[in-house]
């Protein structure tokens, strides 16, 4: 009996040694615990909201007198190589291309030592975009920028 209790307590240490680890790396990483909360509601509420706010910017651009002529989707923008949601895109072109448009990748970089910073938006067909390469969906434009308050 004695043993047993002894082969238990290693057990015990070393569970609640594991736990400690988890709760500390929890704390120290409670931002990045926070961007995925906020990218994981962004990405809710695109897909519940897509269609009204598709509606919507095509009723301001209507009513500005600068209507848009092809098929239109809203879809997320996911930064490329980190796989988070950071917003919402428009795209707009011929509608069998449109249907294609998973999501617009977001490509980040500088030039001239820092003194421009670029953003490149481009539409593809996955929402969960590799570092290997984007599938560009050729033919489609951006054709708006949503932001969403979390």
């Amino acid at each position: 009996m004695n043993t047993s209790k002894q082969n238990r307590r290693p057990t015990l240490a070393i569970a609640l040694a594991i736990a400690g680890v988890l709760a500390v790396g929890t704390v120290a990483n409670a931002d990045l615990l926070g961007s995925v909360v906020k990218g994981g509601i962004i990405g809710i509420l695109i897909k519940q909201f897509a269609r009204p706010i598709n509606d919507g910017i095509n009723k301001i651009t209507g009513d500005a007198g600068a209507p848009t002529l092809e098929s239109t989707k809203v879809v997320p923008i996911v930064s490329v190589g980190q796989g988070g949601y950071v917003g919402a895109a428009q795209v707009s072109g011929p509608k069998k291309q449109i249907d294609q448009v998973q999501a617009v990748g977001m490509l980040e970089g500088s030039i001239s030592g820092n003194q421009f910073r670029l953003k490149a938006l481009v539409p593809i067909t996955t929402d969960k975009p590799g570092k290997g390469g984007l599938n560009r969906v050729k033919g489609v434009g951006v054709s708006a920028i949503i932001d969403i308050r979390v």
